[in-house]
């Protein structure tokens, strides 16, 4: 099965790489939409990231349950993280996810690229589709939280 064309999505931020990663990563909690994008709906407190290639990325819920999100690939501080993606999902469905954090004249250009789409299966198509619109919003929060910061 040949894999779909990644999504992809860009936002210019008025922060300097150091603080735009920082927003994306330890201040995820000022953005996240943990309403409508979480495993635990409105009772998430946060995502935590374990800052290391391999390292895990987990939602934590008010009970003190965890979800898993994913697994670093890479952690490069402040250019590049990636992570093996499955929030809510099994390890063997997840998909690719890349954010790059590059100084721009004015501030930085956060670049998020999702791929892997084949280790969905049958609903690949359906997957990419949502990611697709559901980035949209998610980074849109992004942009607005950094405005604020």
């Amino acid at each position: 099965m040949r894999d779909l064309p990644p999504v992809r999505h860009r936002v210019l931020v008025a922060l300097s790489p150091e603080q735009a990663f920082e927003l994306f990563t330890q201040g995820i909690a000022r953005w996240w939409p943990f309403k409508s994008h979480s495993c635990a709906g409105e009772s998430t407190l946060d995502v935590l990231f374990e800052p290391r290639v391999g390292g895990n990325v987990t939602e934590l819920a008010r009970d003190g349950v965890r979800h898993a999100w994913g697994v670093l690939t890479a952690w490069e501080p402040p250019l590049h993280f990636a992570m093996a993606w499955h929030p809510g999902q099994s390890p063997d469905r997840a998909t690719a996810l890349s954010v790059r954090f590059l100084a721009v004249e004015g501030g930085c250009e956060v670049a998020l690229e999702h791929s892997g789409w084949s280790a969905c299966g049958d609903d690949a198509a359906a997957a990419r589709n949502s990611y697709d619109e559901g980035w949209v919003y998610v980074i849109g929060r992004y942009a607005r939280a950094a405005q604020g910061t």
